[in-house]
């Protein structure tokens, strides 16, 4: 049987890092909460939550844990009281693959502005969306070299400081080319972006000359520096990716996404790819809404083959409403949802790829609503998780044990005899009980 003792809690990638959220000389001064009255690390009891197997119970949180599950009455604490009555609750969401530099370009009629101060707004507020849709953990693909240089990476990095305490982010540096004369310089950047703070190696070996050197030079790079590596690649060429997964086999620390190419191939050719890529233990990080420009087209992976052959299948969101897809919505629960809508994935397997899978990608500790698991969770109105991909509009996102953000949704109706005749469902806020307001 396998060991279900809760992890200790780390930063995704690389808990070590002077820049991580868990550092000893910064996991005490994390930015407070957004959320007016949001108890500290320590003092939150959720009351009345539905879990997915039907019970109904109390939750009670102390120092960024679960520290007791129970009936529904029989917790007690001095502490904040947050009522979940209607809510269904789940371990929080991560975000395997975002682009935080391009994020909310879209929004501009004229040239994208990239210098530091744009790229940290932008890549501040696309984190704080994502975060209010419950994913407490994101990585972000972040581009070096070309004009920008490792400006946008900088950026990023100082949007990571700042939102300590509110969300998890972790960075891979992407460089262009990395092989020959002309990839020289992109190494040089590779190497200075690893000394800044970039926890995760990576890039797109399908536009190197040479992408199986490029696939050899990261390797190298994050085994003389112990990161963590994410490629991008189309998969469309199943030899190209066989020899990826070859050369990345037996290290757990490797990721590979989002393969919409492999959507393209016959069917039997992408079942044998398959096969290699799960013989291999590499993750494939898949993005159910469609590519995330580049090589990439609005191509996506064959999810349920990669989950039926099984591959370490976790899945993100990619594009957040920037020029490759103008409305993407960076949200975890329309990737479960496509999942299951597209892909035929069971509600439960579709969340697992946005929540178990999408943490053991950013090698963070798995999450249980059970004592003693870290306390990242996500609260949506709702009675069924089938209910929750179709409906999640209402949402309480807990971060290392307390409320960082709350989305409310009311639904109303004009007077109508029927409505109240049949007493209709209506999506309603966030109680809290009296006095004991969060």
């Amino acid at each position: 049987m396998p060991d279900s003792r809760p992890e200790q809690p780390s930063s995704p990638d690389s808990p070590d890092s002077p820049d991580s959220p868990d550092s000893p000389s910064t996991a005490s001064s994390g930015a407070r909460s957004p959320v007016a009255g949001s108890p500290g690390a320590g003092s939150l009891l959720l009351c009345g939550a539905r879990l997915t197997d039907g019970r109904t119970v109390d939750v009670r949180l102390g120092d960024g844990r679960i520290e007791a599950v129970g009936t529904t009455g029989s917790l007690t604490a001095r502490a904040a009281r947050v009522d979940l009555s209607g809510y269904l609750l789940l371990p929080a969401p991560a975000e395997p693959h975002a682009h935080s530099d391009t994020a909310l370009s879209a929004l501009f009629e004229g040239p994208v502005p990239y210098d530091v101060a744009d790229v940290q707004r932008r890549a501040t507020e696309a984190a704080l969306l994502q975060l209010g849709h419950g994913a407490t953990a994101l990585r972000s693909h972040v581009r070096i070299g070309g004009v920008q240089g490792l400006d946008p990476l900088r950026a990023v990095l100082q949007a990571r400081r700042s939102l300590r305490g509110l969300v998890d982010l972790s960075v891979v540096a992407v460089p262009r080319l990395l092989t020959g004369v002309a990839g020289a310089d992109g190494l040089a950047l590779l190497r200075d972006a690893v000394k800044m703070g970039s926890s995760v190696v990576g890039g797109c070996p399908d536009l190197d000359p040479d992408p199986t050197g490029y696939v050899e030079t990261v390797l190298d790079l994050a085994a003389e520096h112990g990161c963590a590596v994410d490629l991008h690649t189309d998969g469309g060429d199943p030899a190209r990716l066989a020899r990826l997964a070859a050369m990345a086999g037996g290290l757990r620390r490797v990721a590979v996404g989002p393969c919409g190419g492999l959507g393209l191939l016959p069917a039997d050719v992408a079942a044998r790819t398959a096969e290699r890529l799960a013989a291999a233990g590499v993750t494939v990080v898949c993005l159910p809404q469609g590519g995330c420009g580049g090589v990439e087209g609005r191509e996506t992976a064959p999810a349920g083959l990669l989950h039926q052959a099984g591959v370490r299948l976790a899945a993100g969101s990619g594009a957040l409403r920037d020029v490759a897809n103008p409305v993407g919505r960076g949200d975890p629960l329309e990737a479960a949802y496509l999942l299951a809508s597209r892909h035929g994935l069971r509600p439960e397997e579709a969340y697992a790829a946005v929540s178990t899978a999408a943490r053991a990608a950013l090698h963070l500790p798995e999450v249980r609503v059970e004592a003693g698991f870290p306390a990242e969770l996500l609260a949506v109105r709702g009675d069924t998780l089938a209910g929750a991909l179709s409906l999640a509009y209402t949402r309480v996102v807990v971060h290392r044990g307390r409320v960082v953000a709350r989305t409310s949704a009311v639904r109303e109706y004009c007077d109508s005899a029927a409505a109240v005749a049949l007493d209709l469902p209506r999506q309603g806020a966030l109680r809290r009980q009296p006095g004991r307001g969060a």
